[in-house]
Formats: structure tokens, C-alpha cells, sequence
């Protein structure tokens, strides 16, 4: 057990000894999301919608709960078996402060984390802290639980301040854990302003909060670039040699469009030719911090995986090619050494590694449901619009004919095609906003054994193992001196 830190391009122990960290994010969890438990639209309209249903102290009960089944030991047991040596934990700021009552601490605010970050060390396993949700949204996605397509953080100083007063209260509460590898600032930033200059700023501030004011020197910290973790070219110069930001690994988010749904992915065969694409997209995205010998952190990648249910006679050649994406992508990270944290750990049979059974109460009751919001493709993650796409067509059409000049289409984030803004924006928030009720009301009359049991549907002892992906792990964990 030894604190972490950064040494030139390399993450070392206390005796310099090189540790790769090799793991998974903890997602959907203290920061839940759609596609991973299967509700339409945002974490805080579900949370509205079932206190409505539920009233206070049943929702509450029922959200403990999920919280409490959806990892413990077990999980980071089974974890650590693979050989893995990391879990980065997704949190929404909403555990820690209320909006109506801002920068005041909430009494039960480290309840569940405190719990993981204890489970993890009990079984040798680091964790990172990753604050995937801030006050206003920091990106227009719904894993950054704003309901919205713009990112009203960099608009408001005050939510800026909110997120440096947070992290002064994590730094301060894990100042002194070595089993805390460090601290993931904030998750896949869209800051539109030139030259990122107000994430620039937001980084200047929490550096010399964390580092200065509460005085936290040992722990790690992760700058996630801009534009959702591919972007570094907004970022100054002289953090060489840690000089401006001490002690810093450097974000990327690699995701290959090759594991997921698309003309793309369904014509994947690992030709050297393809397998050149993935890398090369790849190294763009780490350029910026090669040409300036710094450390490289992959902090999500990963292919989602095609369901039964869905996808029928063609659920087993899909994943097949999705898992030699997979494979491929672990290969040129075991060229470079990379630290790498995939995307994800535990959901409901898109992407985890392990997903809740078919056969738990969650699931069943949610059957029909879920096949459904499937069908409307309301999640944006890995949809497959196949069964809509025509409804959206038009509207696409008439923003094209409708702009004088085609350069006024290109809008940022610039990831965002017309395509992709006109669905996100009616498919994903506005469709989905629409479901968020039925999904509520389908808990009305639940006493709290049923919401438990509910809840408990989430638990390790409730889920699949994703056997190819866990064996690829394995094959890749390095299984370190931990």
C-alpha cells in the first residue's frame, strides 16, 4: 500500500517503482445514468418523479437501497480476481450539497463512497474519485444530469465556486487515504469558450485549492481534456514538468466507433487497415501531451454489446466483433503502457462487466418497458435509431435547407454533427422526458420490501459475468506487485 503519484510520464509508488493502473468506472451508481439501470431521461427528473409516486421517505428508502446493492464487497472482490487494480467511482455532486441549500455539507454525504473506497482497499484496489456531474451540466450530456444540450456550468461562477468548495470537502476527507489514487476533476468537459480558457481557469483554481489551501500534495490529479476528453489544445504550455499543475495525469476518453452501432462497427474484421483507424484516433488524442513527455491516462473506452432481446440472431456475431475491437484496442495500450479505466463496470446488459440477470424483479417488472425505450432509441449511449430514425429525417432536413450559410451548422461541441444535435435534443430529452413519469408510476403501491427487492436486483449475487470481456481483462491486468 503506498501513495501514487506522477513521475515525468509514468504513475510510481513511493519507491518509484512504475504501477499501471488497469480497471473499470463505477458508473450508473452514485451518479446514475439511463442506459445503466434503465430510466428515461436524467437522474434528478426520476429521483422528482418517484418522490412524487413514492412520497419522501419510500423514494429515499428505495435510492439507499440501490446505493447499498449496487456495489459492496462482493463486487470489489470479484474485481480485484481479475487482477484489476483500480475502480474510478462516478459521483453527482447532488450527494454531497442540495441546490436549494448550496456549499452545506449533507450529513450522510460520504455514507457510500467512504463504504467503497473501504471495500476496494480491503481487496488492494485504488480508487479515483471522478466528479461526472456539476451544477448546471459541464457538458450538454445526460451523464452530467442537467436535462439540457448546453452546459450552463461555464455561464454561472457560482456553480464553478460550488465545484471548487466540493473538492476542497472530498480533498479534505481522503487527504490521508493512499488507497485514493486521486482525483478526476470533472468528467468530459464541453466549455465553449475560446481556447478553453474557462476550464483553464477552473483547473488554475482547484489546483491551488486542493494542493495549497487544504494541502494535498500526495494525491494524483486528472485533468480530463475539453470537448469531452479529447481536446488538449486549449491547455498552457508550462505544465511541463508539473510546474503549473504538480503532481497531474492527463485524461483522454478513447472510445472507437468500431464497438459501437453503425456501418463501422458491423463491418469489422481487425484488419491491419482498421486496426491502423483505432490507433491512429487514438494517438491524435494523446499527441498534446507526447510532444510534452506527460502522463497519459485513458479514463474511458470500451465497446457496448449487442442483447438477445434485441438484436435476435444477431446478438452473437455483433459481439463478436465488438470484442475483437476490444481486444485490438487493449493491444495498442499494452504497446504505450497505459493506464486505462474501461467503460463499465456493472449495468443492465449493454456494456458492463457484469449486468443485472434477466430473470431478477427490476428487470422482469421493467420488461416490457425497457424494450420499449429501446425501440424509441431515447437513450443516447450506443442507440440504435434504426426503428426511428425516418421520424427525425425531416427535421434535419429543414435546419439544412433552412441556414444561409452551411458553415453556420457547424456548432460546438463540434463532435456533434446536425444529425446528432436534432436527436439529442428531441429524441433523447424531449422523448425521454415524456417517459419519465410512466417509469415512476410503475413503483406506485410498492411497500419497502418490494422496493428492496427492487434495489436488490442490482446486487452481485443478482448479475451475469460478461465471460469474453472479464477474460480479456484478465489476459491484460498485469497483476501488479499489489
Amino acid at each position: 500500500m503506498s501513495f501514487l503519484h506522477v513521475e515525468g510520464t509514468k504513475i510510481v509508488d513511493e519507491e518509484g517503482r512504475e504501477v499501471v493502473l488497469r480497471g473499470a468506472g463505477l458508473g450508473g451508481w452514485m451518479m446514475m445514468e439511463n442506459f445503466i439501470s434503465g430510466f428515461p431521461g436524467c437522474e434528478f427528473q426520476i429521483r422528482e418523479a418517484l418522490t412524487e409516486v413514492l412520497g419522501n421517505a419510500k423514494a429515499d428508502f428505495f435510492f439507499d437501497k440501490f446505493l447499498e446493492h449496487f456495489f459492496s464487497e462482493k463486487d470489489a472482490e470479484f474485481f480485484r480476481s481479475l487482477g484489476l487494480n483500480c475502480i474510478r467511482i462516478a459521483v453527482n455532486y447532488h450527494h454531497f450539497e442540495d441546490d436549494h441549500n448550496p456549499r452545506v455539507l449533507k450529513a450522510d454525504a460520504f455514507k457510500h463512497l467512504d463504504r467503497a473506497i473501504a471495500a476496494c482497499a480491503k481487496h488492494s484496489v485504488y480508487t479515483i474519485i471522478d466528479l461526472h456531474s456539476a451544477p448546471g451540466g459541464q457538458s450538454g450530456g445526460w451523464h452530467a444530469d442537467a436535462g439540457m444540450h448546453l452546459p450552463m456550468f461555464w455561464r454561472h461562477k457560482d456553480f464553478q465556486d460550488r465545484v471548487v468548495w466540493l473538492w476542497k470537502e472530498l480533498a479534505v476527507r481522503y487527504k490521508d487515504n493512499p488507497w485514493v489514487a486521486g482525483y478526476n476533476l470533472l468528467n468530459e468537459p464541453a466549455d465553449p469558450t475560446p481556447n478553453a480558457q474557462g476550464l483553464v481557469n477552473l483547473y488554475d483554481r482547484l489546483s491551488v485549492a486542493i494542493r495549497e489551501e487544504v494541502k494535498d500534495e500526495r494525491h494524483i490529479i486528472f485533468l480530463d481534456g475539453n470537448t469531452f476528453a479529447t481536446d488538449f489544445t486549449g491547455f498552457p504550455d508550462d505544465v511541463r514538468d508539473g510546474g503549473r499543475w504538480p503532481n497531474t495525469a492527463f485524461a483522454i476518453h478513447d472510445y472507437a466507433v468500431e464497438g459501437f452501432p453503425g456501418e463501422r462497427g458491423e463491418n469489422y474484421e481487425g484488419t491491419p487497415e482498421q486496426v491502423a483507424v483505432i490507433k491512429a484516433k487514438y494517438q491524435r488524442k494523446r499527441n498534446w501531451m507526447d510532444e510534452r513527455g506527460l502522463c497519459v491516462w485513458n479514463g474511458e473506452w470500451g465497446p457496448v454489446y449487442a442483447r438477445k432481446e434485441y438484436e435476435g440472431d444477431e446478438t452473437e456475431k455483433t459481439n463478436t466483433r465488438r470484442e475483437a475491437v476490444l481486444r485490438d484496442q487493449l493491444a495498442i495500450y499494452k504497446e504505450d503502457n497505459l493506464s486505462w479505466s474501461i467503460w463499465l463496470y456493472k449495468d443492465i446488459g449493454f456494456q458492463g462487466m457484469v449486468y443485472v440477470s434477466r430473470e431478477t424483479p427490476y428487470m422482469q417488472h421493467f420488461r416490457d418497458f425497457l424494450a420499449r425505450k429501446h425501440r424509441l432509441a431515447v437513450d443516447a449511449w450506443g442507440k440504435d435509431d434504426t426503428n426511428v430514425k425516418h421520424i427525425y429525417a425531416p427535421i434535419e432536413a429543414l435546419i439544412r435547407e433552412s441556414v444561409a450559410d452551411e458553415a453556420y451548422l457547424k456548432l460546438y461541441p463540434p463532435l456533434w454533427s446536425v444529425q446528432e444535435r436534432v436527436t439529442r435534443i428531441s429524441r433523447t430529452m424531449l422523448v425521454a422526458e415524456f417517459l419519465v413519469k410512466e417509469w415512476a408510476e410503475m413503483f406506485r403501491g410498492m411497500d419497502e420490501a418490494r422496493l428492496e427487492e427492487m434495489a436488490q436486483s442490482f446486487s452481485f449475487d443478482n448479475c451475469l459475468k460478461r465471460k469474453g470481456l472479464n477474460r480479456e481483462l484478465r489476459k491484460n491486468a498485469g497483476l501488479d506487485y499489489l
